[in-house]
């Protein structure tokens, strides 16, 4: 299969959300609070049609990540996160040349997403690869590793679930830590200074490849849920 073989299932100016041939489709403008769609969970046909540990990829970008990881672990569920159509395209014609039944890409943006209808602790691990880096300082605001995002990932993510950021902006990767550091709901994998630039087997995605050919330093963040103690009752 080819990326042009999917074609948008939606008229013009239509708006809605839909599970279809193993794309998610959820609109990034206009989506209704009275859309009748309802996340039917993991383990409905129209996804997986199974309860394997659910893996999140945002930014997925073309896929080569994702498709690769979910080739090598077939006993896991992965989600592809883009909301470019054109690399949902091609992230499409990877699942179905390379026969991919536990990967799905969501056409959509990962914040709006992951609020709207991820349920809580239902995912066992969230990668963010080469997120935008929006290096003007103006543009700042609209990169995805902010606050609400990562209280978002907190919420779905189950106990001791994990979160790796991967970045060859070091302004980025500054504010990564800061973030998540600051957040009460994770801690490192990583000791001070909270990355490592070299992780074994991480797997190759386009981003990657180009930086490395460039001799751009590429930043590996990886962090872990924390285990809340429920309080003492007496």
């Amino acid at each position: 299969m080819k990326p042009e073989d999917l074609k948008s299932p939606f008229r013009e100016g239509e708006r809605k959300v839909l599970i279809q041939d193993r794309v998610w489709y959820i609109p990034l403008k206009g989506l209704s609070e009275s859309d009748p769609f309802r996340f039917p969970g993991w383990e409905d046909p129209a996804l997986f049609g199974n309860s394997s540990p659910v893996y999140v990829e945002y930014c997925s970008g073309n896929g080569t990540w994702i498709a690769e990881k979910a080739a090598e672990n077939p006993s896991i569920n992965w989600v592809a996160v883009e909301k470019k159509f054109e690399r949902v395209r091609k992230i499409w014609s990877k699942i179905k040349n390379l026969q991919l039944p536990n990967l799905i890409v969501i056409s959509g943006e990962g914040l709006l997403t992951t609020e709207r209808f991820f349920p809580q602790e239902s995912v066992e691990a969230v990668y963010v690869n080469f997120p935008d880096p929006w290096p003007k300082k103006r543009h700042a605001k609209n990169r995805i590793i902010q606050p609400i995002f990562v209280q978002q990932i907190a919420r779905i993510l189950k106990p001791s679930g994990s979160l790796t950021l991967v970045t060859d902006s070091l302004e980025y990767s500054a504010q990564m830590i800061e973030v998540v550091n600051g957040s009460v709901d994770f801690s490192s994998y990583f000791p001070a200074p909270y990355y490592s630039e070299d992780v074994q087997n991480y797997g190759s995605s386009y981003f990657e490849q180009l930086w490395k050919e460039q001799g751009r330093i590429i930043r590996y963040h990886q962090f872990q849920k924390k285990i809340m103690e429920e309080a003492c009752s007496f």
